[in-house]
């Protein structure tokens, strides 16, 4: 028979307090009696008080973001130096012995060599350099740099000068004779001048440089069209090309005035090449930039003793050489068989000894011959 009283009644035995009669029972809580008020959470899509929805974090979000961006960029501006500076070949052009005493200022001797060395059969052809060999200097320029003006000065590779141990000849053949170290001595020998720091760019060189910084600006004054170098250009400022601005550098035989015209080209083609690198996009370009540091390292071959900040002072002081403040001549001859005046040519050399550059006026002048 079954208990019709309710389970309440048992209360009692349990310990539980009973519950009037006629009283409700308070209603259960369905988290199991633990009656507890319910969480202050914000409003869906809320995830703090600020009232913008989002996390307080996310608002450094963006100046971290280009904080990164500025240092990895730093790091690449640093690191593509540093791995050109470890590509640059290197070679002894200390000849030693009875050398000028130390001077006032820094000269580079800066050289072109046209070795056709490391050029394929291809690229020689289309370059228009000839068979491989050479191993004499088409470019010899000394660059002082001090209290005054930068001075760049072009030495005629046609130059008769006394050649240590080969009698008198052609100032390029002393590279041909002792490679650097002689070139070097027969420079300091003739000129008085203290060689500080060798640095050399090759044939290929040039052509990637000025390839790598999209190309250069020339203006030949006429119409050119010279098999030998390769050179086919019309009159008047253009773009030009690697392979065209070498050709440009080299051309002698279109002109009347011969090494002399020449010279003036090469100054004209290394001006043009320190604009294009000065210009921003070449370190806003992140792919140029890499191209024209690897371009130029390859084409560089610098004397032991040269530095990193040498080089660097070498790169800015070879663009101010070309720029408006700066002095670019040709040693002082005396006729356009590139004898060297014997005047003029001493005068010239004591004041760059002197580091009076600023000194120099008239005896500096393009074409080497005397002012008028």
């Amino acid at each position: 028979m079954s208990d019709p009283r309710s389970p309440d009644e048992y209360d009692w035995l349990y310990g539980k307090p009973q519950q009037a009669a006629g009283a409700s029972a308070p209603p259960r809580s369905s988290r199991g009696g633990n009656d507890l008020p319910p969480p202050k959470l914000p409003p869906p899509g809320r995830r703090s008080s600020d009232g913008a929805g989002r996390p307080p974090r996310r608002k450094r979000s963006l100046p971290r973001v280009l904080g990164i961006i500025v240092l990895v960029w730093l790091v690449f501006l640093a690191a593509v130096p540093l791995y050109a500076w470890s590509r640059i070949d290197k070679v002894d052009a200390d000849p030693g012995g009875d050398r000028p005493g130390e001077q006032p200022g820094t000269t580079y001797l800066l050289v072109g060599s046209d070795s056709r060395e490391d050029l394929s059969e291809e690229e020689r052809e289309r370059l228009t350099t000839g068979d491989a060999g050479g191993g004499r200097t088409d470019t010899m320029m000394l660059l002082h740099t001090g209290s005054g003006p930068t001075l760049l000065m072009s030495i005629p590779r046609d130059s008769l000068v006394d050649v240590p141990g080969n009698g008198r000849t052609k100032i390029n053949a002393a590279y041909a004779f002792g490679g650097p170290k002689l070139l070097v001595q027969t420079i300091e020998q003739n000129t008085g001048i203290r060689v500080d720091d060798y640095v050399e760019v090759g044939f290929g060189g040039l052509v990637d440089v000025v390839d790598a910084l999209g190309g250069i600006e020339i203006c030949p004054q006429d119409d050119v069209d010279d098999q030998d170098s390769g050179l086919n250009v019309k009159a008047g400022c253009q773009e030009a090309d690697g392979p065209t601005a070498l050709a440009f550098a080299r051309n002698r035989k279109s002109f009347g005035t011969g090494d002399i015209q020449r010279v003036q080209n090469q100054r004209e083609v290394i001006g043009s090449i320190g604009s294009a690198a000065k210009s921003p996009w070449t370190v806003l370009n992140p792919l140029r930039y890499m191209r024209v540091g690897s371009s130029a390292a390859e084409s560089l071959t610098i004397g032991e003793d040269v530095g990193p900040i040498s080089l660097g002072r070498f790169a800015l002081a070879l663009s101010g050489a070309m720029g408006g403040n700066g002095l670019n001549c040709t040693v002082p001859v005396q006729d356009f068989e590139v004898n060297w005046d014997a005047e003029r040519a001493p005068a010239m050399f004591d004041l760059i000894k002197e580091d009076r550059t600023a000194d120099i006026g008239e005896l500096c002048t393009a074409d080497g011959l005397p002012a008028s």
